[in-house]
């Protein structure tokens, strides 16, 4: 599968998915193509990144009731919406549902091979956020109970002294647990300590 990006094609006129699929195949990127909402859930998607282009007017479910469902199924796919009968309504029920973009037929190859790039990106940064935020927690989880409750002190903006005094320990003790654990955490300050508390909620 290329770097490029997956395009799935959801619509059910032929011309235009063969269309669409010649655009982006131009420009590198491939595509997968379903006639209807039902195909494409029926089809087995990789695990890579992507996006939907998503027809309003389709046989069974339409595209925006779709794209409503994309939570409840599942589908974390930025998605581009097209219509050949566009209205205002309409557009701002896609957009406020998350559509990168909503464009009218006929549009401009070029507007949509930009939607794509911007639906692309879109997952690539999630997927990157993702893959950081497992791997903190990952960190995170080789840490002892001990170690877990100076961070937690620590990081609530509590002296060494402090952190000792609330967990029954000497500061000698919360300095080593403190070192230790700063170590695993990769983080450098308490600066660093702190931005890593924040990305895991605590």
């Amino acid at each position: 599968m290329s770097d490029a990006g997956l395009v799935h094609i959801i619509d059910d006129d032929a011309s235009l998915r063969a269309a669409l699929d010649s655009l982006f195949r131009s420009v590198g990127r491939e595509t997968r193509q379903y006639a209807s909402v039902a195909e494409f859930l029926a089809a087995k998607l990789p695990d890579v990144p992507g996006c939907l282009i998503l027809d309003v007017r389709l046989p069974g479910l339409s595209g925006l009731d779709f794209q409503a469902q994309f939570a409840e199924l599942g589908i974390r796919l930025p998605a581009v919406l097209m219509t050949g009968h566009g209205d205002i309504p309409m557009t701002v029920r896609a957009m406020k549902a998350g559509a990168v973009d909503f464009l009218t037929k006929p549009f401009r190859d070029q507007d949509m091979l930009d939607a794509v790039s911007t639906a692309i990106g879109r997952d690539q940064a999630r997927r990157q956020q993702e893959a950081g935020n497992d791997r903190l927690k990952a960190l995170y989880a080789t840490l002892t109970t001990r170690e877990k409750q100076v961070m937690a002190l620590v990081c609530a903006g509590k002296m060494n002294k402090q952190v000792a005094g609330d967990l029954g320990l000497s500061e000698i003790t919360v300095k080593i647990h403190r070192g230790t654990l700063m170590r695993k955490m990769g983080a450098r300050t308490l600066a660093d300590l702190v931005r890593l508390a924040e990305a895991l909620a605590m």
